[in-house]
């Protein structure tokens, strides 16, 4: 069977010649794939769809076997007609067949004059619609063939609209554990915070970041970067935070909580080639002082009076780089009064911003702070992301995830 010749529609309408192109109507196939053994059924399809004014190619096989290889061989059709008689298939078992190999494909099944059941069955089955053979006229027939490819469009927009509300419910979940509400019993803190997820991502990735005040007045920050940007590194890394928050309210911080750490990335990674970088840092109540452990994390940037310095203690690799082999050094700097300490994952420096392999960098993002001393920690936190972004802007942005964290002791009165 070949391409039927295009038919006018209506009866008063100019004739159609070989050189017209008729309008192709909403929800018209470009193909047909009719699967029907009997040649005369065959034949009068071919028929009807030459007698109305639906424009499409007709493919003619004969069983289920030669559907599914032709559908194999050359992808979708618009529309599959199936007979429920099959040489090698038949009634609701036909139908459930074709949807396997066809999910995404209207499917309007043709049975005999006294088979409404069956029509019904393989409707509820997934098709879209049954028409009755020896029953039908060419303008309900091209009219069936359309409503059901218009149907089987909706049922599609409808599925993936629901998967996508379930992917943004999933999102919410996965945000809310990212993003904590800081657990503190003093006001004497300063915390700015600001997570970006990678918008080139359909879910979010695997930073995160926490802060937590001990009993004996210590405040614990963290911050890490799981590698990859899917489910389970977001999983991850909700993981860690509320790991790192558990072992931080039981007694367990610095190394110790860094250890603790890298057994949690190794045993819960979906591959072993996921790492996680982390940087922890701790604000004993003397307020002088900060203690810092990195682990394949950067460094800080330490804010006060207007200036701003760059700090990366000696550290460690990231968790789970080498399980069990390793260790995460504790440094203790000063920490001069009112100064306020800014921690930040690689999504903030790492952005395009340039042909090639050119990106802001570290030194580029200590330039970016130097221009904008002397903010409040908000509005500086504010001002590093959408510095970098607006760098980042004509080549991609920022891509990754960006997670940007500034603490520090408010300065007595």
């Amino acid at each position: 069977m070949g391409v039927p010749e295009p038919r006018s529609a209506g009866g008063g309408a100019d004739p159609v010649t070989a050189d017209t192109v008729l309008p192709r109507w909403r929800g018209e196939p470009e193909s047909l794939l009719l699967v029907e053994d009997d040649s005369g059924d065959a034949l009068l399809v071919e028929e009807l769809l030459t007698d109305s004014d639906i424009r499409t190619e007709l493919i003619w096989v004969r069983s289920l076997a030669e559907a599914k290889e032709r559908l194999a061989a050359t992808g979708r059709p618009g529309c599959i007609l199936l007979d429920l008689h099959l040489p090698d298939a038949s009634g609701v078992d036909a139908v459930g067949q074709i949807l396997g190999a066809a999910p995404h494909t209207a499917v309007v099944v043709l049975t005999g004059r006294s088979e409404d059941e069956a029509g019904l069955a393989a409707v509820a089955a997934g098709a879209q619609d049954y028409l009755v053979k020896g029953s039908l006229e060419p303008q309900l027939f091209g009219r069936a063939i359309r409503y059901a490819v218009q149907r089987k469009q909706v049922e599609q927009a409808a599925a993936d609209l629901q998967a996508g509300q379930l992917r943004a419910q999933e999102n919410a979940r996965l945000e809310r554990g990212l993003l904590p509400t800081p657990l503190l019993h003093t006001e004497d803190l300063v915390v700015a915070a600001r997570y970006e997820p990678g918008r080139a991502q359909s879910l979010l990735g695997g930073d995160f970041y926490d802060v937590v005040q001990t009993s004996d007045g210590t405040v614990h920050a963290v911050i890490g970067d799981v590698s990859g940007h899917g489910a389970a590194e977001a999983a991850l890394g909700v993981c860690l935070r509320v790991a790192w928050r558990t072992a931080v309210l039981c007694g367990t911080t610095g190394s110790g909580a860094a250890r603790l750490l890298e057994q949690i990335t190794v045993a819960e990674r979906s591959d072993p080639r996921v790492f996680a970088t982390v940087l922890c840092l701790a604000f004993p109540p003397d307020r002088r002082t900060l203690r810092i452990v990195r682990a394949g994390h950067p460094g800080v940037l330490i804010r006060q009076d207007g200036k701003v310095t760059r700090a990366e203690p000696p550290g460690g690799p990231a968790l789970g780089l080498a399980p069990g082999r390793t260790d995460w050094p504790e440094t203790e700097m000063p920490l001069p009064e009112s100064a306020e300490v800014v921690m930040f994952t690689d999504g903030l420096f790492e952005g395009r911003t340039g042909p090639g392999s050119q990106r802001l960098g570290e030194d580029g993002l200590f330039e970016l702070a130097l221009r904008h001393t002397g903010l409040p920690a908000s509005v500086f936190v504010d001002a590093l992301v959408d510095g970098a972004g607006a760098a980042a802007a004509d080549h991609g942005g920022l891509a990754d995830d960006v997670a940007v964290v500034a603490l520090g002791w408010k300065k007595a009165p």
